[in-house]
């Protein structure tokens, strides 16, 4: 037979879950614009009928349900949607970094404009020209001096700045890697706090919503996979927990590297395990203990004192060293930095050596062999483009400059000045220095005018093409968060709504309670007073 008091436990159940519901819909609002929040809500369970199954049960019409519980506090969460989202904000990383640096030397090249390389060089060329039509022409002569120490300057310019940008992405390595153990470390601080937490059957869905949070920030930094582990011996965890966080790092096709970069590693014999930090090493610091890479291009990334097998990985961090500068598993120097200083080096010394030789074979104004025009200062660093200037001797009395092609060719002669402005369009196969020590070996066909415009092509479809693809994965990653937020994000709409819900539920149980105290009342007060 029923319980007399069973309708005011059945009442009591429904108006405490209810009162749950009511707590956990305040909690929804009061997090509704905190970073990283997802909503909650209460799991209502049936709790066991009366009578249980059994051969001694009442016979009773059939069983009878007593009340609600609140089996679990979840959050809402589609791990697909988290899974789309990093895939995205890793590749926004990755080309903003590197659409970020391409623009910045863009800003240096400054091409087209009147202060670029390319109009100061047809500045000189037309100077030489010049020189051609007025041979003995002081003015003339001062001026193709100036305009090409101008082009010297420019170079000089170019090398030096792109080497500070360059210097200052290898520093913004340093603080991305710290960051990145940073957040590991922070995560592994989280699975801890999970760990005690989950055996225990509770869900710690605040510390899940801190952990993805960190979690979505280090994705943009580096290419990870995450695994969920439960340990053996879990206590009495829920199916529905999500257990701890295992991260690798992995290639940018998504697959794992041989041996695996953990950075966090959990098993389900060992549970979790201190996590692993991320170097990067530099030709010059093998230790690279600081992280701050001033020189020297990026030899090894390593997880846990392990190398990476390859450099092609994603996110913003492979977007910094790709435009830093790495050596490939060829032994190769790669980067956007290092291949346009190593340009820029080879067009100095093509156009110097050459523009030497043909001076070289020349005669001045007084009749006496031509000297080298350009020279390389050393003082000035260890590149071409870094030391060249035009000779002092020159500058200080251009006479010097070897405008005739004989000695005795006179006022008239300017073969020689005609020879030298014609070098800008002089097919390098042509170049009377390809065979002497030291031409670059990439200068193979095309010509100085073609080859310069062909660095600054290759630059602009390179930024161009960074800056398209980090737009739509910009786009991208934004529609897959709003997806994610449309599922996960507190709605104050729908939480009033609940609140109204849940509210009425609870006065009704509240209500019921009353009811079944009356009638409680009128069975001990009302019955078995005949003859009182």
């Amino acid at each position: 037979m029923r319980s007399t008091f069973m309708g005011l436990e059945t009442a009591r159940r429904g108006m405490f879950t209810q009162q749950s519901a009511l707590y956990v819909t305040g909690h929804n609002i009061a997090n509704a614009n905190t970073p990283g929040f997802s909503r909650q809500r209460i799991n209502f369970e049936q709790t066991s009928p009366y009578p249980a199954a059994s051969m001694n049960r009442p016979q009773v019409p059939g069983q009878m349900g007593t009340g609600v519980e609140a089996g679990s506090v979840q959050r809402i969460r589609e791990g697909f949607l988290d899974l789309q989202y990093r895939v995205e904000a890793n590749k926004v990383g990755y080309y903003s970094s590197m659409s970020e640096s391409l623009t910045k030397m863009e800003e240096i090249m400054n091409e087209p404009s009147e202060s670029g390389l390319h109009a100061t060089m047809e500045k000189f060329w037309n100077s030489l020209q010049d020189i051609a039509s007025h041979t003995e022409n002081t003015g003339a002569r001062d001026v193709a001096a100036a305009s090409g120490q101008m082009v010297a300057d420019t170079l000089n310019y170019y090398y030096n700045s792109l080497s500070r940008v360059q210097q200052d992405i290898g520093s913004e390595i340093g603080v991305k890697v710290k960051e990145i153990n940073g957040l590991v470390s922070q995560i592994n601080a989280l699975n801890k706090q999970i760990a005690s937490v989950e055996p225990n059957g509770y869900l710690p869905n605040d510390l899940y919503d801190e952990r993805d949070l960190y979690v979505d920030q280090l994705s943009q930094l580096v290419n990870i996979k995450v695994t969920n582990v439960k340990p053996d011996n879990y206590g009495h965890a829920k199916d529905i927990s999500e257990g701890l966080y295992k991260i690798e790092i992995v290639g940018d096709d998504g697959k794992s590297f041989s041996p695996a970069a953990v950075l966090l590693d959990v098993t389900k014999e060992d549970g979790l395990k201190d996590p692993n930090l991320l170097e990067v090493t530099d030709i010059t610091d093998a230790a690279n203990e600081d992280l701050e890479l001033v020189s020297g291009l990026i030899t090894e990334v390593r997880v846990g004192g392990a190398a990476l097998p390859s450099m092609n990985f994603s996110g913003e961090l492979s977007g910094l060293i790709k435009s830093y500068g790495y050596i490939d598993n060829s032994g190769n120097k790669a980067g956007f930095y290092p291949d346009m200083l190593q340009k820029l080096n080879d067009f100095t010394t093509a156009f110097a050596m050459e523009f030497n030789k043909i001076h070289e074979s020349g005669f001045d104004l007084n009749g006496n062999p031509g000297k080298a025009f350009f020279e390389f200062d050393p003082s000035q660093g260890d590149n071409p483009a870094q030391q060249i200037r035009v000779n002092k001797d020159i500058l200080a009395d251009s006479s010097l400059i070897a405008a005739a092609a004989t000695s005795t060719g006179g006022s008239g002669d300017n073969d020689n000045a005609h020879e030298l402005s014609q070098i800008k369009t002089k097919a390098f196969g042509s170049f009377l220095s390809k065979g002497d020590a030291g031409f670059p070996a990439s200068m193979t066909s095309g010509n100085l005018d073609t080859y310069y415009s062909g660095i600054i092509g290759r630059l602009g479809v390179d930024s161009q093409s960074a800056q398209k693809n980090a737009n739509n994965s910009i786009v991208l990653a934004d529609s897959v968060d709003k997806s994610r937020q449309s599922v996960s994000a507190v709605s104050l709409d729908e939480e009033m709504t609940n609140m109204i819900k849940f509210q009425h539920a609870y006065n009704a149980a509240a209500r019921n309670i009353t009811v079944v105290d009356e009638m409680l009342d009128k069975i001990i007060n009302g019955m078995g007073v005949v003859g009182r």
